[in-house]
């Protein structure tokens, strides 16, 4: 059950109202940095729903490192959201943080062209459940809770579709409190088999006509994803209307790459048809996790069709 009210949130806000002041300005450099306009119902959330959250997750940090899973549907808004915690948190509460997104956890190209000729040609395609390095992210988790010292985070390259050389990794605190753990499957649960018969979409119907490349997926989520999901201590949900948002916002952030090329020129963007094709290999895992996930959600971000935040939802301790 979630409601607004929780013991968990910070009684009557006062820590956050101490800290307004010193914390608006960071929250002001950051969406500077990231380009994002400093819009009325955005600088509303700084007080509602940025500096409370950021208080709430420094208060679930204890004696170790703390994980907290963001789970959202392509485009809702969840790297955005760890950039503006991770601040928060760290000059606010004294709290080291860590960012790790499951994009960063890619196969290599190699090792995906491998899959895609020896499991299912869809491999060849990164996102869905298979396509990541689950031990890697196991390794890299196990030693951040272990505080053995810093920990070098992958970086994955979309524009050469790979993972880049280790000397261009990201390297963690010596001790990191929390670790922001941001991805469209993160924490996502497999279906019933029997679900899984009927295609989904066009995708799944006339390039996986057998069921054989969603199968071999839903036994993904069913094991390897679980040991790395299985770190996971609290998960906040951002929860977008519909899957036809993804649609939308993705066609939005394409028609920017269209109009602002990379520093060497090469434009990246998709064409429509071919987004639209890739957004159906996330289709069946994005809707189910919109379906169940909200029942077992630590935080639910209620996304509105604006793209903003609309309202906050907290599991109530019972």
């Amino acid at each position: 059950m979630h409601d607004n009210k929780t013991p968990d949130w910070p009684d009557s806000l006062a820590i956050c109202e101490q800290l307004h002041d010193k914390l608006l300005p960071v929250f002001e450099l950051t969406l500077k940095q990231e380009s994002i306009p400093p819009e009325p119902r955005l600088m509303d959330n700084f007080s509602t729903l940025y500096l409370p959250l950021s208080a709430w997750i420094a208060q679930q940090q204890q004696q170790v490192p703390l994980v907290i899973g963001i789970n959202g549907s392509q485009g809702s808004g969840k790297s955005t959201l760890c950039k503006i915690l991770s601040p928060l948190i760290e000059q606010g509460f004294g709290k080291k943080v860590a960012t790790l997104s499951i994009d960063d956890l890619y196969k290599t190209r190699q090792q995906r062209q491998h899959m895609s000729q020896t499991i299912h040609p869809l491999f060849e395609t990164r996102g869905v459940p298979g396509s990541h390095d689950v031990d890697l992210g196991i390794a890299l988790l196990t030693k951040i809770k272990q505080q053995t010292g810093a920990v070098k985070i992958p970086v994955f390259d979309k524009a050469t579709d790979d993972r880049k050389d280790e000397k261009y990794w990201q390297l963690t605190h010596d001790k990191t409190d929390i670790v922001l753990f941001e991805g469209w499957c993160v924490a996502a649960v497999a279906e019933e088999t029997i679900s899984l018969a009927t295609a989904m979409n066009a995708l799944e119907k006339n390039d996986d006509p057998d069921a054989r490349w969603r199968q071999y997926i839903n036994q993904q989520l069913k094991t390897d994803y679980q040991r790395l999901f299985a770190f996971i201590d609290k998960l906040i949900m951002l929860k977008i209307p519909d899957f036809n948002k993804v649609i939308e916002w993705r066609t939005l952030q394409e028609n920017k790459l269209k109009k602002n090329p990379g520093s060497n020129g090469q434009n990246l963007a998709m064409s429509d048809d071919a987004l639209r094709r890739f957004i159906m290999h996330f289709e069946r895992i994005s809707k189910h996790t919109l379906q169940e996930m909200p029942a077992r959600a630590d935080v639910i971000l209620d996304v509105g069709h604006d793209h903003q935040i609309q309202q906050i939802a907290l599991k109530v301790i019972k």
